[in-house]
């Protein structure tokens, strides 16, 4: 096996490990914490994983766990940039999921963790309206099942490229066949 291939398989295994961790973590986020905190809003939103109540930060877990993953679908990517298409799409996916994640998460989830929060201690700028803040709290959980639907496929990804067999490079300058003589 060559050095490229070793490579990739190592950066396959961390990105597939945390895959694992991410998506068994943000499925108990998502049923058991967000499942409280959005049970009869705006009521249950006192029981936001912030705060003193809850003096634990779920982004205190998921935001470390960013980097190896990073390097581990980034770097598979990289050193498997070479292989066949037909094979390069399963690094590719990973990838491609990952930045999905992240640009919904900073984009969408951040803006409104933060507004749910006001709600929830009474902030001066919090949102008032009983019927927005239950159709928002709505809104995030349905939107979580959209990043676990969009983790799910790019974990599907990795397991698949580390599951077949890795081939050989692709070089665009490879080397030709002797003439007969």
């Amino acid at each position: 096996m060559s050095w490229r291939a070793r490579l990739t398989r190592i950066f396959l295994w961390v990105a597939v490990l945390g895959w694992a961790i991410l998506l068994g973590a943000k499925l108990f986020d998502l049923l058991v914490l967000a499942g409280a905190w959005s049970a009869a809003p705006p009521e249950s939103l006192s029981l936001l994983p912030y705060g003193p109540r809850f003096p634990i930060d779920p982004g205190d877990f998921f935001e470390p766990l960013g980097l190896p993953m990073l390097v581990g679908v980034f770097g598979a990517l990289i050193s498997g940039w070479k292989t066949p298409p037909r094979y390069r799409v399963w690094l590719v996916v990973p990838a491609v999921m990952m930045l999905m994640i992240w640009t919904f998460t900073i984009l969408w989830f951040w803006p409104h963790n933060r507004a749910l929060w006001h709600v929830a201690t009474g902030a001066p700028d919090a949102i008032r309206d009983r019927t927005e803040i239950i159709r928002m709290a709505r809104q995030w959980v349905h939107y979580d099942w959209l990043r676990v639907t969009i983790g799910i496929t790019a974990f599907v990804s990795t397991v698949r490229a580390i599951s077949v067999p890795f081939p050989e490079p692709q070089n665009s300058a490879a080397v030709k066949p002797a003439p007969a003589k």
